[in-house]
């Protein structure tokens, strides 16, 4: 034993150096992580410290290895000549990972920052919401692409995507035809803003919401039910849709009710009136000429007779989507009572039958008559 320390004194020194600091890296990492960590929950309460705490799992491995790789070298040198090309390897896409995840949380944060200021300042984000995706996406993708120059066999396909063009070509080949929709379709609502972050657009009659989010892969609407709707922009790149915060947020909202034909049609119209007139939340959309010719602020109208109803309209205007949808609700329950009141009878399908003559078919085809002369 006491031949094997004097034999290996100057190795056993290293290797202890090598093991303290491997546990004092290991150490200053963990406090860091935790500094950081803390910092950002004081500037940002409830933020999830996820590339944070991959780094630092990245770095503590990495100590380990370089940590390995010293002792192995100290007492086994012949077999380190054989395993240095697998711990450079090791090495060199623990380094590169290290950057891209701190140059891609960079780009995200300042991105956020951007959107902060934007957004505080009244301006529309959706763009920079955009691009944030496209940059994060493209720190990735520089950062696998530069991880296969450890591979001889990708190196060839690696260079080339760096070159420029390669890139294209690449995401081209692999990507599915869906994706690539995806994503065009994403680059022409940013381009041509059919909408924006915070419009509220209806798709289909269950697809209805405030926008809060556009990937590259799809648009994400929050409903009034505070459900999230994810639809592929593809999707929603081709359907026809309403965009009730495009140019003008006025909306004129149609009050109908269908009553029967014994009804007062001119009592309904002037109830229908009086009720959307008195309501707080509409508002007059009358010129100043339609104001001077004597035009209503309320117009009411039959707008159709039916099969056993007849159809009673109101036309009113509220300043946004939100003060229309909670009018038209108020407006259908005051105008319901002071029908009740008032006796105005909202219809129901109904038929009358005529008898041109006494005798009534029965299900056979055969007359009453026929049907006593069998009896007896």
């Amino acid at each position: 034993m006491i031949e094997f320390l004097e034999t290996y004194k100057t190795e056993l020194f290293y290797s202890l150096g090598v093991i303290l600091a491997v546990v004092l890296l290991r150490i200053a990492t963990n406090l860091f992580h935790r500094w950081l960590v803390l910092r950002g929950q004081k500037r940002v309460p409830g933020i999830q410290p996820t590339a944070i705490t991959l780094v630092k799992r990245i770095l503590n491995s990495l100590w380990l290895v370089m940590g390995l790789m010293a002792l192995i070298f100290l007492f086994f040198e012949d077999a380190y000549q054989k395993f240095k090309h697998d711990f450079q390897v090791v090495l060199y896409l623990g380094v590169v990972s290290v950057i891209t995840i701190v140059i891609a949380s960079s780009v995200h944060f300042w991105f956020k920052k951007s959107i902060k200021r934007k957004i505080n300042d009244k301006e529309d984000p959706t763009a920079f919401k955009f691009l944030r995706y496209i940059a994060v996406f493209a720190v990735y993708l520089i950062g696998v692409l530069i991880a296969l120059l450890a591979f001889p066999s990708l190196k060839g396909v690696a260079q080339t995507a760096l070159g420029g063009a390669g890139v294209i070509a690449l995401i081209a080949g692999v990507a599915s035809q869906e994706a690539l929709a995806n994503l065009v379709g994403g680059v022409f609502i940013i381009s041509f803003k059919p909408f924006k972050i915070g419009d509220i657009i209806k798709v289909t009659d269950t697809m209805v919401g405030t926008v809060v989010d556009i990937t590259l892969r799809h648009t994400v609407l929050r409903n009034f039910d505070n459900k999230m709707i994810v639809i592929p922009n593809a999707i929603i790149n081709k359907e026809k849709l309403i965009n009730y915060n495009l140019f003008d947020l006025k909306i004129c909202e149609r009050i109908e009710f269908e009553i029967s034909y014994e009804s007062n049609l001119d009592l309904a119209k002037k109830i229908m009136k009086e009720e959307c007139e008195a309501h707080p939340l509409i508002i007059d959309n009358r010129s100043d000429i339609d104001i001077l010719d004597g035009s209503q602020m309320v117009r009411t109208a039959l707008v159709s007779i039916n099969e056993s109803t007849l159809t009673v309209r109101a036309w009113c205007w509220a300043r946004n989507y939100e003060d229309s949808f909670n009018m038209r609700c108020d407006l259908l329950e005051s105008v319901k009572n002071r029908f009740d009141k008032e006796g105005i009878d909202l219809a129901y399908p109904h038929r009358t039958i005529v008898f041109k003559d006494n005798k009534v078919e029965t299900e056979t085809g055969k007359s009453n008559s026929e049907e006593e002369d069998k009896s007896k």
